[in-house]
């Protein structure tokens, strides 16, 4: 049994890798799925060398699992390495699942095989493999992670803004004057959070005007206000933008992320000293 569990599913493993790892380099997958292309993107490296990181450290389990039949030190190293594998592995699944859309079917064939050989290899200390793996998923949980898809996909206006912002409450109220339709974007959504800090836009509300092929930003409720007054109040998804007071800025038409407006916790606080006199500071964390 000891063999089988150290040393043969191991080896099986090493060719499931290595298999792999060939057709990467062949520009081809065992794993088809968009929940792998995705998990790709989130790496800082060329998902290549992950796969090689994999051999590698499956080699040393199978070495290190065929020693431990008879020297007990590498018995220790043994399950050392292993209930490593299962934590890294359990902390790459876990971001998966919160980030994506779908997990990499080639991470979670790596993930349940290593839960089997530490199955098989001590049955007693299993529980608490599991109770590892469990806590992981719950403290992933808790933090705020960016999705890992697009949400402005349709050709219309976005409004990040907050339900406590009254500059945010002024638009909105245009917008329902007027009949404009739009989606709101909460501003305490990490996505959205994330977009404004990367174009270093720290108020709200902002309005997003994505169009065929270009996506407008407008800052501050006056600028929004004032670009539709400029239009004569037509179709906004149908008017190209005017020269008008307002900060523009030309992006790729899949770039913002964010979700729907749930009801935003977040404070906003005004102050008369921001940098836009007519919109409200987002706070920095």
């Amino acid at each position: 049994m000891h063999f089988f569990a150290r040393v043969f599913l191991p080896f099986l493993l090493f060719v499931y890798i290595a298999i792999e790892t060939y057709l990467r380099v062949q520009h081809t997958s065992l794993c088809g799925e968009v929940g792998c292309a995705l998990a790709g993107e989130l790496l800082r490296f060329d998902h290549i060398y992950l796969n090689y990181f994999g051999l590698a450290g499956v080699l040393s389990l199978i070495i290190s699992g065929y020693l431990s039949l008879k020297i007990r030190f590498f018995e220790t190293l043994f399950f050392i390495m292993l209930y490593a594998g299962i934590a890294f592995e359990a902390t790459i699944i876990g971001y998966q699942f919160i980030s994506n859309p779908e997990p990499c079917l080639f991470c979670l064939s790596v993930f349940s095989s290593l839960l089997l050989i530490a199955l098989f290899s001590q049955v007693r200390h299993f529980a608490v493999v599991l109770a590892i793996v469990l806590f992981i998923f719950i403290g992933l949980n808790t933090l705020t992670i960016p999705q890992n898809r697009s949400f402005v996909t349709a050709p219309g206006l976005y409004l990040i803004q907050s339900e406590t912002c009254s500059h945010c409450k002024r638009v909105k109220e245009y917008f329902s004057e007027h009949q404009i339709a739009y989606t709101p974007i909460a501003s305490k959504e990490i996505n959205a959070r994330g977009f404004l800090k990367f174009v270093d836009i720290g108020t709200i509300p902002v309005l997003i005007i994505k169009e065929a092929s270009t996506i407008t930003i407008l800052k501050g409720d006056r600028k929004i206000i004032a670009y539709f007054d400029a239009q004569h109040k037509e179709e906004v998804h149908k008017v190209a933008p005017m020269p008008v007071q307002s900060t523009a800025l030309e992006l790729s038409s899949d770039f913002l992320g964010a979700g729907g407006d749930a009801g935003c916790a977040l404070t906003i606080t005004e102050t008369p000293s921001c940098a836009d006199d007519n919109a409200t500071p987002i706070p920095q964390h």
